[in-house]
């Protein structure tokens, strides 16, 4: 006898919906998606997606569209500002099932959405705004309120928190604090059509090393969109950042164009936040990706992050719908995903970001230059070194009380 009937996740966003997909298609549940925006969310934002994400992209079985409108990368690699190349790895795609896959989110969302309304059971409730939770040893409840100020209660067997970085579900489990730190950086995320690869021999990704003007610029979509992420003061207001781009591109960007020169079709100012929860499990109630935890955008860790919680969290839920686990995996899922956040994510994200600017990183930056040096060099290293991200993900299908089913479970979606 199945144990889950109806999920509720807050949050339409690339976590909320890969989750709703993968409960919808493979479990057959019930599906509700409540959103406080009226539409898929379209700032700049992330567009890289790691082999562990797409490990889980396959088992939603949403993959084959994904690689049809996104594409591989050729390699990420480190410049000073007069271009001049310091070091990179992967220059070569890498042809493998789990290959990592370009494509923004405000394309990817739309996709995933797509699939979900196409599954059985499902629904997505626009402009409803969580702001408060309930449960009781039945069920879990969200309180929602519409765009028309009205207030109702809706409750499935779990609810999970996956409304990003001021997720009402979190702030109903643990009030506005969330723990961690703002750093004392302000970036500025732009989509741009600038042909860096033409014009100044860019690879797909790059990052700029320079104590003041440093920035990563990187190809994003098939026909030529680049996105620019870089800094500026701290203390600016989003007015102040949006009237300095102009000259921000001038002054770091290779061939310092001017506003004739390029087409800018987005720009997205935010602080730079390092951030964890202190549970991502309160009962019935769970917590995903940003509403979870945050950090840095550099190096992509942060929606990495987040898809892997979604693939544990899955997990979990598999095993508790097949009976092949008990509900307290579920601290378990919440102790790992925080342990996972403060060994990985954290230090990893903190040092990308350092060694882009901080001269008390030079020494990391030179042991980290030649390991990119020697991944290129011996392809077996190079390997080990891609599929290391994989770390960032966790098995949860081990812990089934049955073997065979997890392989075969596993087998079916993988």
């Amino acid at each position: 006898m199945p144990k889950i009937n109806h999920v509720i996740i807050a949050g339409a966003g690339p976590s909320g919906l890969l989750l709703g997909v993968l409960l919808a298609r493979n479990l057959g549940v019930k599906v509700t998606i409540v959103d406080a925006d009226t539409k898929i969310n379209d700032n700049p934002r992330a567009a890289h997606y790691a082999p562990s994400a797409v490990y889980d992209f396959h088992r939603a079985g949403i993959i084959d569209d994904v690689r049809k409108h996104g594409f591989t990368p050729k390699g990420v690699c480190w410049r000073l500002q007069d271009t001049t190349f310091l070091a990179g790895m992967g220059r070569e795609p890498e042809q493998s099932e789990y290959a990592m896959v370009v494509l923004p989110l405000d394309r990817l969302c739309p996709l995933i959405l797509k699939h979900f309304e196409s599954l059985p059971n499902t629904e997505i409730l626009w402009g409803h705004k969580v702001v408060g939770v309930e449960q009781d040893d039945k069920e879990a409840r969200v309180v929602v309120e519409t765009a028309d100020g009205q207030q109702k209660k809706m409750g499935a067997d779990y609810v999970v928190g996956a409304d990003g970085a001021s997720s009402g579900v979190r702030t109903a489990l643990f009030g506005k604090e969330y723990p961690g730190e703002t750093l004392k950086a302000q970036i500025v995320a732009t989509n741009v059509y600038l042909p860096f690869d033409e014009r100044f021999g860019y690879w797909d990704s790059n990052f700029i090393v320079h104590p003041t003007d440093w920035y990563m610029a990187a190809r994003i979509t098939t026909d030529g969109l680049w996105r620019v992420t870089y800094g500026d003061s701290d203390g600016l207001s989003r007015e102040e950042l949006i009237a300095r781009q102009p000259a921000r591109y001038e002054k770091i960007l290779p061939g310092n164009p001017k506003p004739g020169e390029y087409k800018l079709v987005s720009m997205s100012p935010y602080k730079l936040q390092q951030r964890c929860a202190p549970s991502f499990r309160v009962g019935k109630i769970l917590l995903v990706a940003d509403a979870a935890h945050l950090c840095n955008p550099f190096g992509g860790l942060g929606l990495t992050g987040g898809f892997a919680d979604v693939g544990s969290l899955y997990d979990c839920f598999l095993g508790i719908h097949e009976d092949q686990l008990d509900e307290d995996i579920l601290d378990k899922y919440s102790e790992i995903r925080i342990k996972i956040w403060r060994e990985m994510i954290d230090p990893m994200s903190r040092a990308n970001f350092h060694r882009l600017w901080d001269d008390k990183f030079i020494k990391d930056r030179e042991e980290f230059f030649a390991m990119c040096d020697k991944a290129t060099n011996d392809p077996v290293f190079g390997k080990s070194i891609a599929e290391a991200v994989h770390a960032v993900r966790h098995d949860f299908t081990q812990y089934f009380k049955n073997k065979p089913v997890a392989a075969a479970l596993n087998g079916a979606q993988g």
